[in-house]
């Protein structure tokens, strides 16, 4: 969530003004979905999941890091349910396809999860996001754990 600190907004800034127009455009792309990678994480650490819909696609995929598959619905239901005592997003690295793009990062989160056993986890993970109707959302995710501790 604090990953956008102003140091770093003004260095893309002085970057993005010395960039061609293509890397600015892809830069642009690079610092909207890092910023909707951490709305997505407040929204979790909140159990907001009315601010987490419109950024999934209607056919989102999410696999969680135990290899069990959920749709968009799932995955709200969970985010409501779930209770997040800390959530870090870091390491995030955006690759550009056209109107397609991969995020990929690392969450280090602390909580109880939807069926009520506790969790300390850092996963790896990779999302993957369409732009559609001039809108970017998240058609998949993945994860896959890097530390588990219960």
């Amino acid at each position: 969530m604090l990953l956008l600190m102003a140091g770093m907004a003004f260095a893309q800034q002085q970057e993005s003004a010395m960039a061609s127009p293509n890397t600015r455009m892809s830069s642009n792309v690079d610092q909207q979905l890092k910023e909707m990678e951490n709305n997505w994480n407040k929204a979790s650490l909140s159990g907001d999941s009315d601010s987490l819909a419109p950024m999934l696609a209607e056919g989102f995929v999410n696999q969680d890091s135990d290899g069990s598959m959920r749709n968009k619905s799932e995955t709200l239901d969970r985010t409501k349910k779930t209770k997040m005592e800390a959530s870090e997003l870091s390491d995030m690295q955006v690759t550009e396809h056209g109107d397609t793009a991969i995020v990929t990062g690392t969450w280090t989160g602390k909580g109880t999860g939807p069926d009520g056993k506790p969790f300390n986890a850092t996963e790896r993970w990779t999302d993957t996001w369409v732009k559609k109707n001039g809108q970017w959302q998240c058609v998949a995710s993945a994860a896959a754990p890097l530390k588990q501790q219960h």
